[in-house]
């Protein structure tokens, strides 16, 4: 029996979800609903045979899993309204951007004790998994800590730019939109961190987001996580996250290219998935299946979700 499914957010990212649940076993999308109609259209022809509801409200009640890929603003309301509803829930990240609000959602979750997880890309995906296992075999030796490097020639991307809330600083910025993703993979292999100092930087609007992020982050026992952030100039999209080892050093690119390194040039790790996007997104929904049986998965639970955007609202808050 494939688990039937709401989707709630019908930008990019939840026709995608939307694209990819229809084509996969488990799952079968029963209802979407987005504020905007052109949205809905849009999504409808991932899953022909889902109904666009007017509410979502409505979308909640039909399904058994209900799919959060609208803004941060609105993504509390819901997840609280379907985990009182009893459903089970896959939330977009960043699980929100007012502490408190997300300590209250998270609590809530686990009174309610409905499965539920975000969805940090990664997770699942080959390249978390296999230096996850390196670093504890110890083939890569002492893990040092780890270097992020993220650079745009601007921000929003060009197939982000629908989403105008990207643009904002109440909400969007590539410190939450992609640091979090780096910065969860750097905790499932160095351990909790914590931010040692932090400067973004803003442009002349106050309305918009940092263009550029200079952070230090460290673990309990002071190992270091360096991350760059810097939007602007003629250039190709740099998205890199390195764990370093004494012996060994790992370097994801784009979020599934995995090279290694033991002192000379990257060289690849493994081979790359044909389609990298239809790869991952089948690992995140095969590992929700066992999530929503409550087995052992490698999603990324509420509580961890909550202890990234912990980190990356010091960041953006600092100016050390």
């Amino acid at each position: 029996m494939s688990v039937k499914t709401a989707i709630i957010g019908l930008g990019i990212m939840g026709r995608r979800m939307t694209e990819h649940m229809a084509l996969h076993p488990g799952f079968t999308p029963v209802a979407l609903w987005d504020p905007d109609p052109a949205a809905c259209r849009a999504a409808q022809p991932f899953a022909p045979e889902a109904r666009i509801v007017a509410t979502p409200e409505e979308a909640i009640a039909a399904a058994e899993l209900v799919y959060l890929a609208c803004p941060p603003v609105p993504r509390k309301a819901y997840a609280l309204a379907a985990a009182d509803a009893g459903k089970a829930l896959f939330l977009e990240k960043p699980l929100g951007i007012d502490i408190a609000e997300s300590k209250a959602l998270v609590a809530h979750l686990e009174q309610c004790d409905v499965p539920a997880a975000i969805n940090f890309t990664q997770a699942a995906g080959a390249a978390l998994t296999d230096v996850n296992e390196a670093a504890r075999a110890g083939t890569m030796g002492d893990i040092l800590g780890a270097d992020i490097v993220v650079t745009y020639a601007a921000w929003p991307r060009e197939w982000q730019k629908a989403a105008d809330w990207l643009k904002f600083r109440s909400e969007g910025g590539p410190t939450r939109e992609v640091i979090s993703h780096f910065l969860f993979f750097a905790e499932r292999i160095l351990g909790p961190l914590s931010v040692v100092l932090a400067h973004p930087s803003y442009p002349p609007n106050p309305a918009l987001c940092e263009t550029q992020m200079l952070a230090r982050l460290e673990t309990h026992d002071g190992r270091p996580v360096s991350v760059m952030v810097s939007v602007g100039g003629a250039q190709p999209d740099r998205q890199e996250l390195t764990i370093k080892g004494s012996r060994a050093s790992r370097r994801i690119s784009e979020f599934y290219i995995d090279e290694v390194s033991d002192g000379g040039p990257f060289t690849a790790a493994a081979e790359r998935p044909k389609d990298p996007r239809a790869t991952s997104l089948k690992a995140q929904l095969d590992d929700l299946l066992l999530c929503l049986e409550r087995k052992p998965n490698r999603l990324a639970t509420p509580q961890e979700a909550l202890r990234v955007q912990i980190l990356i609202e010091q960041m953006l808050a600092e100016r050390t």
